[in-house]
């Protein structure tokens, strides 16, 4: 699979067009309005062309290279779920889900790829926004499809459930088949982090890490606008507490010889996560580097995509572009 080429709005971290890359896409632009983020795909990968800009505001017009490109991928912020689907800030989400949609009408990729949240796919609350997505993928003349992946399936040590739309211009449609499971057992948190935990020189890793052996819950990055870096919400807390694992801070720097724990005598006696082991449950590759203060990298390690899940739907979507015999017809999947 070779010359494909992506663009990918709302890049973040770059946890998404990593993945893709490994599928053997080439990055034509990545757009991103965050500064750090930015810094964090020029400094791992400065040949790809990263513009800091918000997509409500981007003319593609001004960036012809990207038209008629094999996908356009987009890792969007999560619309929240039905608890606060009325809120401001979701509805700045759906914003931008809607503006990638009218991307599509200006770039005319052969491939859509939107990564949200999992009720997106068939929760009612989110009925209508699937309808305008219908609409506007039936004008263009796509097929799609809805569906889930949890990360933890392709080897990410973290249960991490994505709500993924792919969709295909009709002729590549059939060809298309959502990416099987590449692991029959998960990794877990002892596993992924293990070898880490004792490069302070911590004389306990090998315990904390022998009992640590389910996958992580769902990272979370938080929000932009309150608090500082954790590892989620209080159900979150909870799961990391019972591995011995301080859910409320992320540490600067992994335990030293000197660091007891005893996680039964509550938050100061467990060990604390650092932002690249965080990188390491999200399926980072270890030299990946992130810019920026310590919560700004936590946020992006947080909000992105894990790079083995955009490997896996990027050789999926590959697939089906390379495969011959266009497909006859047109029916939408929901």
């Amino acid at each position: 699979m070779s010359g494909l080429r992506c663009v990918d709005v709302c890049a973040g971290a770059g946890g998404l067009s990593l993945g893709l890359e490994a599928a053997g896409f080439e990055p034509v632009l990545l757009l991103d309005n965050k500064p750090a983020a930015c810094g964090t795909l020029r400094t791992n990968r400065p040949a790809w062309h990263v513009l800091e800009a918000d997509l409500l505001d981007f003319s593609p017009s001004r960036h012809r290279d990207i038209y008629d490109v094999d996908l356009l991928a987009a890792g969007l912020p999560r619309v929240k779920s039905a608890a606060t689907v009325a809120r401001t800030d979701t509805e700045a989400e759906l914003r931008l889900l809607e503006a990638t949609l009218y991307l599509a009408h200006a770039v005319r990729p052969r491939a859509l790829l939107i990564e949200n949240v999992p009720e997106l796919v068939d929760a009612a609350d989110f009925e209508s926004v699937r309808d305008f997505v219908r609409r506007e993928l039936e004008h263009l003349g796509y097929r799609f499809r809805w569906f889930v992946l949890n990360a933890a399936d392709f080897g990410v040590p973290q249960v991490r459930r994505q709500g993924l739309l792919v969709a295909l211009r009709k002729e590549y449609f059939e060809e298309f088949r959502p990416p099987e499971p590449t692991v029959h057992e998960h990794l877990s948190v002892g596993r992924a982090l293990g070898r880490s935990m004792a490069t302070g020189g911590w004389p306990e890793a090998d315990r904390w890490a022998a009992q640590a052996g389910s996958v992580a819950p769902t990272l979370v990055g938080g929000s932009d606008r309150r608090g500082g870096a954790d590892l989620g919400p209080t159900g979150t807390k909870k799961a990391w507490a019972r591995m011995g694992v301080d859910g409320g801070t992320v540490a600067d720097s992994v335990p030293g010889p000197d660091f007891r724990w005893v996680p039964e005598a509550g938050r100061h006696g467990m060990v604390r996560l650092t932002t690249e082991q965080a990188a390491l449950l999200q399926g980072f590759p270890s030299d990946w580097t992130f810019t920026g203060r310590k919560t700004a990298r936590y946020r992006q390690i947080g909000h992105a995509s894990p790079p083995p899940v955009g490997e896996a739907l990027g050789a999926a979507i590959g697939a089906a572009l390379n495969a011959s015999g266009p497909a006859d017809g047109y029916t939408s999947t929901p």
